[in-house]
């Protein structure tokens, strides 16, 4: 049964508070907070058996490299993918789209054609476009509605033989929408092009299963599922993994040095140079062990009563007005009240306890779209509760009036 004062009772930072009141953290999007088996395991590496990894024969790395392969594997069987040496466990979601945009330079050529949606995170939209600069690729980009959607149809008439790369985000982190990504495989698959979805939002509230959504690059951050920052995953089809040249050169990512010549090692390693954040991938493992033994079905059933809740308040609020109001959306709530910049508003909240963010969240185009400086995010996890969505409306309504 879902208990979520339970479950809150995990989560030391929630018994803080902020400027005299209570925190209420509804800044989930941009990161989530930690339970206590994950800062454990954290201080159980640093106090017990830190060590570098691969390249030891001591007891401690012996035991740290088992811990960090262990941990590959968890990510693994929880993305299904087909082998463990397809995650390349990297420093974050930005981090695994570059590996993805720099490996591409040496596929791509003049008049190829890639498209990403008008709904992207910065970190989606920045590194293909630095690689249309060095190969001269064109970006093709799917348009939304004002509802938040991507207008499919205009996607069936960019796609093309010329179409070599499809890259778009499984979930939008300014507006919540739940992209038709099954759709989006497919039709790129129909015309030979390769497939990247950044899953850095789908993932605190969605398992997803990458062989069967069929899918050649999948990406994702820890520290959006209860882990820590500073690292992620990279999955991706061998075949397509093989293609890639190394990322970065240096040590563990080769087989053989010598001056005249050197190989490389095979994967994931290829992708691997230098010494990971091996505590960081660990934990990362103990985080999803977590989150799986809640279940994501629960998770996500319980979100949406907090997104129906969250939705149906703020909307009694005067003037306040929701961006991103797709029937398919999670428990992400962007809105502004009137003339009133988001900034203001997000810190008279902040002096009442509530954490909210505020500004264009990394996605510029979305508020060039709505003629709008930014939004007023509002993100909630399954940690969250309808009474601190109670103390969000009570705070939104105070600034409104001191702002007014």
């Amino acid at each position: 049964m879902f208990d979520v004062q339970k479950i809150r009772q995990d989560f030391p930072i929630l018994d803080r508070e902020v400027n005299g009141k209570p925190l209420v953290y509804f800044d989930n999007a941009a990161t989530s907070q930690t339970p206590q088996i994950v800062i454990d395991a954290i201080v159980d590496y640093y106090s017990n058996y830190n060590a570098n990894i691969h390249r030891g024969v001591h007891t401690l790395s012996q035991e740290a490299t088992d811990a960090y392969e262990i941990a590959r594997k968890k990510v693994q069987e929880h993305f299904n993918a087909k082998h463990s040496y397809e995650i390349i466990l990297t420093s974050g979601t930005t981090h695994s789209i570059n590996i993805v945009a720099t490996g591409f330079s040496s596929l791509l050529k003049e008049g190829d054609e890639i498209i990403v949606s008008a709904l992207e995170h910065h970190s989606n939209i920045v590194p293909w476009q630095m690689l249309c600069e060095r190969t001269g690729a064109v970006l093709k980009v799917i348009p939304m509605n004002e509802e938040g959607e991507l207008l499919m149809d205009a996607y069936d008439q960019l796609l093309s033989e010329r179409t070599k790369l499809v890259f778009t985000n499984h979930i939008s982190n300014a507006l919540g929408t739940i992209n038709p990504i099954e759709e989006i495989i497919e039709k790129a698959h129909e015309v030979g092009a390769a497939v990247l979805i950044d899953g850095a939002q789908s993932c605190p509230h969605i398992k997803p299963d990458v062989q069967k959504l069929n899918v050649d690059f999948y990406v994702a951050s820890a520290h959006k599922l209860c882990g820590p920052t500073g690292v992620g995953l990279l999955y991706g089809k061998e075949e397509w993994l093989n293609k890639l040249p190394p990322y970065q050169g240096g040590g563990e990512m080769i087989d053989q040095v010598t001056f005249e010549k050197t190989t490389y090692a095979g994967l994931p390693h290829k992708f691997e140079a230098g010494t990971p954040n091996i505590c960081g991938g660990i934990a990362f493992g103990v985080a999803l062990d977590y989150m799986n033994s809640i279940g994501f079905e629960a998770i996500a059933q319980y979100e949406k009563e907090l997104l129906d809740y969250g939705t149906s308040k703020l909307l009694e609020i005067e003037g306040l007005k929701i961006y991103g109001t797709s029937k398919h959306k999670t428990s992400v709530i962007s809105f502004n009240v009137g003339d009133i910049h988001p900034y203001d508003i997000g810190s008279i909240v902040d002096k009442l306890g509530v954490a909210v963010r505020t500004g264009h969240h990394c996605a510029q185009p979305i508020m060039d779209f709505y003629k709008i400086p930014g939004t007023i995010r509002a993100s909630f996890s399954f940690y969250n509760t309808k009474e601190e969505i109670d103390i969000l409306v009570e705070a939104v309504k105070k600034a409104k009036m001191m702002l007014s």
